[in-house]
């Protein structure tokens, strides 16, 4: 790999979480079958990869939700986008994208063997309160004015009560599930009073370095290197006592604040709708906003063991996180348990191919309303 991570939350990657810098780690999906590669998207007749896309209809849901909500990114990306629905209808065939003026560009991977990273984030649900009661003991905060030329309070301090309460929007019942929703970057929140839910949109941040969690239990000897995940994380907490959880916590002085918003779906940094499975958080020095890739992505076990299988899906690149660097993609997953079940344990290797017009390519199909 090319160096440990520090996470900046904007997606919330999971993977941050983790703290695992290794090598070659076969168990998740490292395939060695490309041979080495040079360059960091290298063009190729066609990609060497089996199977047809899964998710045909997600990718053209996404598009939709580009047209609507960034008409630029749409026109510019848009002959793509064409091609690629075109290629779909007819089978989505990786022998056939020439026939449909689509280049392919494959990514040399973090190996520079092919050997992409995937990591997978979500959107959590929370519960809360507007007011302290009960269980919902723990503040979530909205972005506080910053002083120039000063820092934010830290982490500790924040926990400590260094924030005034007229920027509390909510209390939880979870210290926890805050800081999961922190590192996810958003979050639904459940105030038990019949409404909807009311989305907690990115605010911003302190200003303070991230330090992974799961990197401290790590390095105490508290949870092994190979076992980490989301999960291992929360079952430490569920063992230890509050004191404890936030003691661990306090480790990373990074600390995200949020926007509440009435009746907002998951947007990326690119302000589009997400849909699961079909968006990615990618390093935007190195892949544009809207960029679709073809992927084959590594299945996992419902315990995230990878299977030895794998599944080709169309993803478009929609928002971005200060540790998704390089040739390394963070999978949207969805909302909720589910999904962050899954995206918990996601840290796995598989191929990309960057899908572009050729020059002089794709017909509108698009275009219409």
């Amino acid at each position: 790999m090319k160096g440990c991570w520090a996470k900046y939350a904007v997606t919330g990657a999971l993977f941050a979480l983790l703290a695992g810098c290794s090598s070659k780690p076969t168990d998740r999906g490292q395939q060695y079958i490309d041979g080495k590669l040079d360059q960091p998207l290298a063009l190729v007749n066609q990609p060497n990869a089996k199977g047809r896309p899964v998710n045909g209809k997600d990718f053209v849901d996404q598009v939709g939700e580009i047209k609507s909500a960034s008409p630029r990114m749409f026109a510019r990306q848009n002959s793509t986008y064409s091609s690629i629905e075109s290629w779909l209808m007819s089978g989505g065939d990786t022998r056939q994208l020439r026939q449909f003026g689509l280049d392919a560009f494959q990514m040399e991977g973090v190996d520079n063997y092919g050997n992409v990273q995937f990591t997978g984030y979500y959107t959590p649900v929370i519960q809360a309160r507007y007011t302290r009661q009960g269980e919902f003991q723990y503040p979530l905060y909205r972005m506080p004015p910053r002083s120039k030329g000063r820092k934010l309070p830290s982490r500790a301090e924040i926990y400590a009560g260094a924030l005034d309460d007229r920027y509390i929007v909510g209390y939880s019942n979870s210290l926890i599930d805050n800081f999961m929703m922190d590192v996810q970057g958003s979050g639904y929140v459940d105030f038990g009073d019949g409404r909807p839910l009311m989305f907690f949109g990115y605010g911003g941040k302190n200003g303070h370095g991230y330090y992974s969690i799961g990197k401290t239990l790590i390095d105490r000897g508290e949870v092994k290197r190979e076992d980490m995940s989301m999960q291992a994380i929360r079952k430490w907490a569920d063992e230890h006592s509050s004191y404890e959880v936030r003691e661990l916590l306090e480790t990373n002085p990074s600390f995200v604040f949020f926007k509440p918003e009435n009746f907002a779906p998951v947007r990326g940094a690119s302000a589009v709708p997400l849909v699961a499975k079909a968006s990615v958080a990618a390093d935007r020095s190195l892949i544009p906003p809207g960029s679709v890739l073809l992927a084959e992505v590594p299945l996992l076990d419902n315990n995230g063991k990878f299977t030895g299988k794998y599944e080709m899906r169309v993803m478009v690149a929609l928002d971005v996180g200060g540790a998704i660097k390089g040739q390394h993609f963070d999978i949207y997953q969805g909302i909720g348990p589910d999904a962050g079940h899954m995206a918990g344990f996601f840290n796995h290797y598989g191929r990309v191919w960057v899908l572009r017009a050729a020059p002089g390519a794709g017909t509108s199909l698009f275009s219409g309303s």
